[in-house]
């Protein structure tokens, strides 16, 4: 539970960063359009810090932390979240700096952002199986 607690904490700060990152970076550039910087804050706050801590009351209820999945689903989630944020975070700077010209990068950041969003919608997959095992076996126990 600690883990939890510690992972939702640092997903907390970064995603406090983030934001202010956005609001700073926007307004020093003067830029007033639609960015992928807009979403950095909101997708940390719910990805990662409300995740954790619900998460953190679902280890206190019943023992999911021991299933197979949800040590995958920890490994996972926490590599591919931080990608996706890096991937908005560098989308979101070229929007902000008009940069033209960049072709095949452009291509590859989204391709990057991509993979990053499969990775998380397995590591959801592993995080819902851990769930039904952990409901299964409290059931059982009842």
């Amino acid at each position: 539970m600690k883990k939890m607690v510690n992972i939702a904490l640092v997903y907390f700060i970064f995603a406090m960063v983030g934001g202010v990152f956005y609001r700073e970076f926007t307004k020093f550039h003067s830029y007033t359009g639609t960015t992928a910087l807009s979403v950095l804050h909101t997708h940390l706050l719910v990805l990662g810090t409300f995740l954790f801590l619900f998460l953190t009351l679902a280890c206190k209820v019943m023992d999911i932390q021991v299933t197979r999945q949800f040590k995958r689903f920890l490994v996972l989630h926490n590599i591919a979240l931080p990608l996706m944020v890096i991937m908005l975070l560098v989308r979101g700077i070229v929007q902000v700096l008009d940069v033209r010209g960049i072709g095949s990068w452009d291509a590859a950041i989204s391709g990057i952002a991509g993979i990053s969003h499969i990775l998380l919608f397995v590591s959801f997959i592993l995080l819902f199986i851990s769930l039904k095992k952990a409901v299964q076996a409290d059931e059982a126990g009842m």
